[in-house]
């Protein structure tokens, strides 16, 4: 069991607000080697707004069971697979991607924009594939899906794509 404790000073993502801790709970995720994994997240309430927010660390993304590092081989084009995850698995984390790639490079342009990194005219010549106009933005050195995740997630921007069904 691993305690995760960032040393920065956390904003609400919805209103700025100050966080406080209110307590901990457990977040388990899996690694590239197929270990189950226990890591103990703060939980945080924004002091304006009242919402409960959970502090994760940049080897996971939202919703999801395995690590960033083990969706990050599957979704770059060319690398040889070596996560220990069935083939239906990588098949959903794929069509997850796909359908969410539009929508993370967007939220990554207007991110660019907003702190001026970016023109709105700058990116007229799109490379081919979804990944190389994410990668545009963030490049494409191992931690790439970190970087996507970190700046949509602390802005409010992500997309819960997790769903429960009621008998």
């Amino acid at each position: 069991m691993f305690f995760v404790r960032s040393k920065e000073q956390i904003q609400c993502p919805c209103c700025d607000g100050d966080l406080k801790v209110i307590g901990s709970r457990q977040r388990k995720y899996i690694n590239d080697t197929g270990e189950r994994v226990v890591l103990v997240i703060r939980r945080m309430r924004c002091i304006k707004c009242r919402k409960i927010h959970h502090e994760l660390p940049d080897i996971l993304v939202p919703y999801k069971r395995y690590g960033r590092e083990s969706l990050e081989v599957v979704l770059s084009e060319g690398v040889k697979l070596s996560v220990a995850a069935d083939e239906s698995t990588l098949k959903r984390w794929k069509n997850w991607f796909s359908k969410m790639a539009d929508y993370f490079n967007g939220c990554l342009k207007s991110i660019s924009i907003r702190y001026g990194s970016e023109s709105v005219e700058d990116i007229s010549d799109f490379p081919e594939s979804k990944l190389q106009r994410i990668r545009h933005y963030v490049g494409d050195a191992p931690g790439w899906l970190g970087r996507v995740v970190r700046p949509i997630v602390n802005l409010n921007l992500w997309v819960h794509t997790r769903s429960a069904f009621l008998a």
